[in-house]
């Protein structure tokens, strides 16, 4: 369960970091701050469910 939640949130981190070159080339200050926000929200607990299964 562990490995799905992590491939789950590095799924949607991966996301965000991928339109965040579109808003910020529209100038989307909003749109890019929110996706920056949802990129560390899942990005922190990618690593630290990461770091349970390697440790």
């Amino acid at each position: 369960m562990e490995r799905i939640l992590v491939k789950g949130n590095a799924a949607v981190a991966a996301t965000a970091r991928g339109l965040l070159p579109l808003t910020d080339k529209a100038g989307d200050q909003p749109t890019t701050d929110l996706l920056s926000a949802r990129m560390d929200s899942h990005e922190k607990p990618a690593w630290m469910l990461r770091s349970r299964l390697e440790g």
